[in-house]
C-alpha cells in the first residue's frame, strides 16, 4: 500500500470515528430509499442541524456519503462500495 493510499484509507477511518458519525452513517444505510434528509436526522440525534450538517460535510469530504440538494434541505446517501471497500482493505 502506498502512503498516498494509506493517507486516503486514513481519512476515512479517522471520519468514521465518532460516535455521531457512525450513527449518520447507520441511519444513511438504514433509510428506506437509500438517502436521509438532515432535516430528519437532527431530529433523531437531538443535535442543532449545524452540528449534524457539519459531521455530515465530513463524511462526504472523507467520501463515505454524497450529498444532493434539493429545495433548501440536503439529501445524503452512501457512497456506491465505499464501506465494503473499507472492509476489503483490512482482509488484504
Amino acid at each position: 500500500m502506498s502512503d498516498e493510499e494509506a493517507g486516503r484509507l486514513a481519512a476515512k477511518f479517522k471520519a468514521m470515528s465518532d460516535p455521531t458519525r457512525l450513527r449518520l452513517l447507520s441511519m444513511v444505510a438504514a433509510a428506506e430509499d437509500g438517502e436521509a434528509c438532515v432535516c430528519d436526522m437532527n431530529e433523531q440525534l437531538d443535535l442543532s442541524q449545524g452540528t449534524v450538517s457539519h459531521h455530515l460535510g465530513l463524511l462526504v469530504k472523507a467520501g463515505l456519503l454524497s450529498r444532493t440538494k434539493r429545495g433548501i434541505w440536503s439529501y445524503y446517501a452512501l457512497v456506491p462500495g465505499a464501506l465494503p471497500a473499507l472492509g476489503d482493505t483490512l482482509r488484504a
